[in-house]
């Protein structure tokens, strides 16, 4: 009998602390507490979607409750640590904060709190997206997270913390997941897709660690769709026209031509993309990326960056530039008329990027003023 198919997000899911991508911080603070025995009673775990929240409790809960427990280093076939990652351990219990967010939810699990472990060492309750819980909720959670019995700990997941009672934060080890950095989302890619016998170029898993935006589950997904679309060979105009992407050589034109003030090259480009389909919004994100990375080299040569296509920008330049992209995003998401809100939104950060700051000018006319007095005084001296 064949087994269900499992899509590669489920299937490639962290299962071990090594197994983690691009949280070091998490890994090391949390393998540090188990070997010296500094276990909190309370975790919060903060992060954009597809980080590694919810993976790091289930970890974490796994290296609290397996044999011969608590250890960092455990084996993920041991039997407990199967049935946890399987969700049928009696004592890792993980509830969605979404849908029990009421009050007698919480009641119920204070209740269930007071018993001892059937299985392992502690009962670790997770409870994900945790900010839904309501604020009758939240109180009534209070004294028993302040103060709970020996053998229970609380992982809490939340995509926004800022819903989260500071009452709560307060009682809880805080750890922010960061967004996963492209280059690890690529290599973690390039290993699945050895295992998985799916031939793949570089440029094909850079698009889609752009498209993730940080999130590993997602990059985990869009490969798996590009599977179902392209079989076992996925090249990079495949990634670009099933997501309405532009390549990169294309958004490097356009921000040359951006820093160029040449009117009639913008136009063209986006005529080009806007005929191929391609999604406009994004582009206008990946293209503030590229100002973006201009504007730091600038800020690193002192001042001055010639990134975009070899046309010399100042720090001035580059910033007026990226803040005129950034006022249009609105008018190009929610416009009737995106094309044309991106044509306005582009040429009007050129025309930013070439105004002055009455201010700066202000102080160049002053300097030369400046250096201009001392020579008319010494002009003077010589007819005297």
């Amino acid at each position: 009998m064949s087994t269900a198919y499992q899509v590669i997000a489920r299937k490639w899911r962290p299962q071990t602390f090594d197994d983690l991508v691009g949280q070091d911080h998490v890994v090391r603070t949390l393998t540090n507490a188990i070997a010296r025995q500094r276990i909190a009673h309370a975790y919060l775990f903060v992060g954009p979607r597809g980080t590694g929240k919810t993976s790091t409790a289930r970890i974490f809960a796994k290296a609290l409750n397996c044999t011969d427990g608590p250890k960092a280093d455990f084996d993920p076939q041991d039997p407990a640590c199967v049935s946890i990652a399987e969700g049928s351990h009696l004592d890792v219990i993980e509830i969605d904060g979404a849908s029990n967010n009421g009050v007698d939810q919480v009641r119920d699990l204070r209740e269930t709190v007071r018993y001892a472990p059937a299985q392992g060492k502690f009962k670790i309750y997770i409870i994900d997206e945790v900010h839904m819980l309501s604020a009758a909720a939240f109180n009534a959670l209070l004294k028993t997270l302040e103060e709970p019995p020996a053998h229970v700990k609380f992982v809490f997941a939340t995509t926004d913390p800022q819903k989260v009672l500071p009452t709560i934060v307060s009682r809880c080890q805080r750890f922010d997941l960061k967004p996963i950095p492209s280059e690890l989302i690529v290599e973690r890619l390039k290993t699945i897709a050895v295992a998985e016998k799916i031939k793949v170029g570089d440029a094909a898993l850079a698009c889609i660690a752009r498209l993730a935006d940080g999130g590993m589950r997602d990059a985990q997904s869009i490969f798996d769709q590009m599977i179902s679309f392209c079989g076992a060979e996925i090249a990079e105009p495949d990634v670009l026209d099933v997501y309405g992407l532009v390549a990169g050589e294309k958004i490097a034109a356009l921000a040359a031509a951006l820093a160029a003030g040449d009117h009639q090259r913008i136009i063209a480009i986006v005529d080009e993309c806007d005929a191929a389909g391609r999604d406009l919004v994004r582009l206008l994100v990946d293209l503030q990326a590229l100002v973006r990375h201009g504007l730091l080299d600038a800020i690193a040569k002192g001042g001055r960056s010639e990134l975009l296509g070899g046309t010399p920008m100042t720090t001035e330049q580059l910033t007026r530039m990226l803040d005129g992209l950034r006022e249009g995003e609105g008018s190009v998401k929610l416009g009737l008329a995106e094309k044309v809100n991106f044509e306005v939104t582009l040429l009007k950060a050129v025309e930013a990027s070439r105004a002055r700051a009455i201010d700066s000018l202000l102080k160049e006319i002053a300097a030369l003023a400046d250096e201009a007095s001392p020579a008319a005084g010494d002009s003077e001296k010589k007819k005297a």
